[in-house]
């Protein structure tokens, strides 16, 4: 009876020593590969390679402290195919803008609280206010979330002091209302020269382009003004400005309507009562009713203060 006790009390304790062991071994392991830190905004983007363009911005800008603070703090970070497309692809290039307009841009891609994508609203142009103290303007929809009609290209990267989310384009904060942003664009010098000429009417169009707003204009480059017939800023101030009051109002819808709200086959209603028709199949297009083929939008989404503007390469004809 002894012996059979005895037996049965070993085999206890090599069962609870067995048990042990695989508690220490099982805590040896995850010593061996520790949980990784969650680290600051700043070391983030300083040691992820397709946040070099921004690191090197950051820099410029004097901002890296600022996004290794406390926070919290939400940032729409450009990875480097955002800052090639915007024209920033070096160092050098970062470094040639002003350091006082690149911090006013990339605190424009900063907001002062840390909001994840599973606590924004299912919404159209949500206002939010950025520390560069202008509204960026957030969508979410079944197509994912979108800032000043930028894709977010991944979410939720989490930092110790907030959240990153990637986006596809640098954010230019506006700099002007929708007359304002043209005539510093030289790309609408005719635009601009169609606009005062329409204004010498009956419709003060540049007026209703300067209000408050928010409008979405297609806008026509000097190539689609050619293209349509009018070969020369003088041709455009010599034109009747009933008729180019016409025309002009046909490219100007109310609200703001970013890349991100078009859709497929829409048939907006334009300021001067007709309609355009928004297609997405291979890139954004609009086409006016008079229009043999519809006009390219690109880029889209110039931020004013008072609306949106889409750079179209035709002009629409109502």
């Amino acid at each position: 009876m002894m012996k059979k006790l005895n037996f049965t009390l070993f085999k206890k304790s090599a069962a609870i020593l067995g048990i042990a062991t695989l508690i220490f071994m099982g805590s040896c392991k995850d010593d061996d590969h520790p949980e990784q830190e969650v680290t600051t905004i700043s070391a983030i983007v300083s040691t992820n390679k397709d946040f070099s363009l921004l690191k090197s911005a950051l820099i410029q800008a004097d901002l890296v402290d600022v996004l290794a603070g406390n926070g919290p703090f939400t940032v729409f970070a450009p990875n480097n195919a955002a800052f090639v497309a915007a024209g920033l692809d070096s160092e050098t290039k970062i470094k040639a803008l002003p350091v006082a307009d690149l911090k006013k841009i990339l605190l424009y891609h900063v907001l002062s609280q840390k909001t994840v994508s599973s606590s924004l609203p299912n919404a159209a142009n949500t206002a939010v206010k950025t520390q560069a103290e202008a509204d960026v303007f957030i969508t979410k929809n079944n197509n994912g979330v979108f800032v000043n009609g930028a894709a977010v290209t991944k979410a939720d990267v989490i930092a110790s002091n907030g959240v990153i989310h990637v986006i596809n384009t640098v954010l230019m904060p506006p700099t002007g209302n929708i007359v304002q942003v043209a005539q510093a664009n030289s790309n609408f010098t005719f635009l601009v020269a169609a606009v005062l000429r329409a204004s010498q009417g009956s419709t003060n169009v540049a007026q209703v382009l300067s209000g408050t707003g928010p409008l979405t204009v297609f806008a026509p480059t000097n190539d689609a003004f050619i293209k349509a017939g009018f070969a020369t800023v003088a041709a455009i101030q010599a034109a009747d400005p009933a008729v180019l009051t016409s025309i002009l109002t046909y490219h100007v819808i109310s609200g703001r309507v970013l890349s991100s709200d078009l859709t497929e086959a829409a048939q907006p209603a334009t300021v001067n009562g007709g309609k355009v028709m928004i297609s997405l199949s291979g890139g954004a297009k609009v086409k006016g009713n008079k229009n043999a083929t519809a006009a390219t939008i690109s880029p889209a989404n110039l931020l004013t203060t008072n609306g949106v503007i889409h750079v179209i390469d035709q002009v629409l004809l109502p």
